[in-house]
This record gives C-alpha cells, sequence and structure tokens, in this order.
C-alpha cells in the first residue's frame, strides 16, 4: 500500500513495548513512571523515535526498550523486542554521554 496506509496500521497494531510498561501495554493517557527503576539510577536523558526509546542514566549506563529489530536497541539479539527497558550491556564499560534514537539507529 502507500505510505499513508502503512503508518496508519501501524498506529492501530502499535509498537509492542514502545512505552516501557510491559507486554500489552499499547497506550497511557495521562504521564505515568516506568515500572522498572533503571537500575536504581536516575535518567538524566531520553530519546525516543516511533519504534523505540532509549534513557541515559546518571552512571552513564544506557536502556533501550521496544521493538528490536535491526537490532537498534543494542542488546545483539536482531529481532527481539523489549517490553520494559533493558540495560544495554554491550556499553557496560563505557561511560556514554548522549543518546540518539532514529528510525532505524540508536
Amino acid at each position: 500500500g502507500e505510505e499513508g496506509e502503512e503508518d496508519e496500521e501501524d498506529e492501530e497494531d502499535g509498537v509492542p513495548g514502545l512505552l516501557g510498561h510491559g507486554e500489552g501495554v499499547l497506550q497511557l493517557n495521562t504521564p505515568t513512571r516506568l515500572p522498572s527503576f533503571l537500575g536504581g539510577e536516575r535518567a538524566i536523558s531520553v530519546a525516543a523515535s516511533r519504534y523505540f526509546s532509549l534513557a541515559l542514566t546518571a552512571d552513564g549506563s544506557v536502556w533501550s526498550w521496544g521493538d528490536g529489530v535491526f537490532d537498534r536497541l543494542g542488546h545483539g539479539d536482531q529481532e527481539e523486542d523489549q517490553c520494559q527497558p533493558t540495560k544495554v550491556e554491550a556499553l557496560a564499560e563505557q561511560r556514554v554521554v548522549a543518546v540518539s534514537a532514529g528510525a532505524y539507529h540508536s
């Protein structure tokens, strides 16, 4: 179909885990704190795309959740969706200072 038609379908189906509140939570009507505590650290930055989100915590850790296609979540599992924030272990030895989210990359 045309791009507009695909967009409407995507919005109806929702993106698994996009909100970070677990499987099956596709819409929230009010701001709601994430159920995960990000390893006990405070989030200092958040980046979001249409398909996934990232959080950077005060200790430099990166957490990701949402649609994992193309390994854009950084967990090395290519297609695995994350319905709640999950620490990106590949960056555990690095002090990350910024996060950015695009359609197919992070």
